[in-house]
């Protein structure tokens, strides 16, 4: 059974505490584009009429509305968070949308998904895999789970290439939202999102993460000036 590291446990306890406002958050570190990404990254799966697609670290379950949306009705969706408060705004939004039969939200972590190998027929991952502390043994739980064949898509915040660029976004980045942060809810929190996407791999290297774990065809597409890059891979 995996035990979740203190690591983990604080990354938990933080977006327990700021689960009410983590909508405003995503806007606010993307400058309110990342409703876009999303579509985008949906845009790239391949589903039947009668598949299932699982989300990993739904958070609010912005991800599994949008698949279900874009999606035969057919298609059954699970998301999936090891953040309990995280869950129960996603549960509020699920059971207000049109889609409530077919999405399913249960709390797991991503290194350890409560289903049998070769369940799903997609796997989606948005702005959760920085936050994965054992990320081989993640995306590993991810391509167990997947059917042959089947698509993993992940987005997430990313460095941006240009310098100028990157140097106006680590200004805001690293300044000015932590302090816009604060007076919104816990400024520690604000700290450590932008400091994740920092620490985060450069994009070739978490292919080659992606790969190693058992993905193959693995690409990337950078997003906005490359401050998000959405990854994809095929088992």
């Amino acid at each position: 059974m995996y035990q979740i590291s203190e690591k983990g446990r604080g990354i938990r306890e933080m977006f327990d505490a700021i689960a009410p406002r983590y909508d405003l958050l995503n806007r606010l570190l993307s400058f309110g584009v990342d409703r876009r990404w999303r579509k985008t990254a949906v845009g790239l799966l391949s589903v039947p009429g009668d598949g299932m697609v699982l989300d990993v670290a739904t958070g609010t379950g912005d991800v599994a509305l949008e698949i279900a949306s874009r999606t035969p009705a057919t298609v059954q969706i699970i998301g999936a968070d090891f953040t309990q408060g995280m869950l129960v705004h996603g549960l509020d939004k699920v059971a207000a949308s049109p889609y409530a039969q077919r999405i399913q939200l249960v709390n797991a972590p991503c290194e350890e998904l409560p289903f049998p190998a070769a369940l799903f027929d997609a796997v989606t991952i948005a702005f959760g895999i920085r936050n994965v502390v054992d990320r081989p043994a993640g995306l590993r739980e991810m391509c167990r789970v997947l059917k042959p064949g089947g698509r993993v898509v992940i987005l997430e915040f990313s460095n941006p290439r240009s310098r100028l660029f990157k140097a106006l976004y680590d200004f805001y980045f690293l300044q000015v939202l932590p302090r816009i942060g604060g007076l919104i809810s816990r400024r520690s929190a604000y700290q450590y999102l932008p400091d994740s996407v920092q620490a985060f791999p450069p994009r070739e290297d978490f292919m080659q993460m992606m790969q190693a774990a058992g993905f193959r065809s693995v690409t990337h597409h950078d997003q906005t000036f490359g401050i998000a890059t959405i990854y994809t891979g095929i088992k």
